[in-house]
């Protein structure tokens, strides 16, 4: 596919989930457009392998669990000692095991909607200060559409995804009367590790709902996401875009 090129010369993106999938080739188009970028990852050996694979000056990186305020807080507070910070993208996430509700192991629940709501009102909580100070921000919260539809055996993530979609119109109202834009993104099933975390039968009832008969590809999404985090989007805020085949109707 051809992708656009947007500028982002002088602007520092952080990406939460950014060593692998989604967030990694957001973090590639963020590099070409001349952010600085910082991803953040939990996964220590993978953000080794990303820094020494892409070898630009203009890539750092952090170990952040984003379900904990305060590690969230020092990469925070490590970052603004050198930048500002212009872009959040709240990328990281996982699905947990698929199950029904009443059968669904509580401390599972407990973590998933931890890491995928709770981890998306750390970031928020910790960066916008310093975006309203600076009267600049873009945010971008990667949804899904199983925060819209609700998807069986996957009650912890689809409340989770539910919940960042509420947090989105909520703090996109907020600050809607400064220059900081927040939206979500609510991307189908896409060709990503992610895939790997559900049982061949989940991975095929996705696949069945979406007319396009085909799973998203990475660079698809990434390019919404890009002018999301844009100075272009200059007036959609608090809002959620559907990036899903055909597969959500509203």
């Amino acid at each position: 596919m051809n992708k656009n090129l947007f500028d982002f010369k002088n602007k520092t993106a952080v990406i939460t989930g950014g060593a692998q999938g989604f967030g990694l080739d957001i973090a590639k188009r963020f590099l070409e457009g001349g952010a600085k970028v910082v991803i953040w990852d939990i996964d220590s050996k993978l953000l080794e392998k990303v820094i020494n694979n892409i070898n630009n000056d203009n890539l750092t990186s952090n170990i952040v669990d984003v379900s904990n305020y305060k590690t969230v807080e020092d990469a925070v507070n490590k970052t603004i000692k050198n930048s500002n910070i212009d872009i959040l993208i709240n990328n990281a996430g996982i699905t947990g095991p698929t199950a029904p509700l009443w059968e669904y192991d509580v401390d599972k629940w407990n973590e998933i909607v931890k890491i995928n709501l709770f981890g998306t009102f750390n970031c928020c909580r910790a960066i916008v200060p310093s975006m309203i100070k600076n009267n600049y921000g873009r945010i971008v919260n990667v949804a899904s559409v199983a925060g819209k539809d609700g998807n069986a055996n996957a009650s912890a993530y689809s409340s989770g995804k539910a919940g960042a979609i509420g947090l989105t119109k909520s703090l996109g109202k907020e600050l809607a009367d400064k220059n900081i834009a927040v939206n979500a993104v609510t991307p189908a099933g896409a060709k990503t590790r992610i895939l790997d975390q559900m049982t061949k039968d989940h991975v095929q009832r996705m696949l069945s709902k979406v007319p396009r008969g085909r799973f998203l590809e990475v660079e698809e999404f990434t390019s919404l996401v890009c002018w999301l985090s844009s100075e272009e989007n200059t007036f959609s805020t608090a809002a959620v875009f559907d990036i899903s085949g055909g597969r959500s109707t509203y």
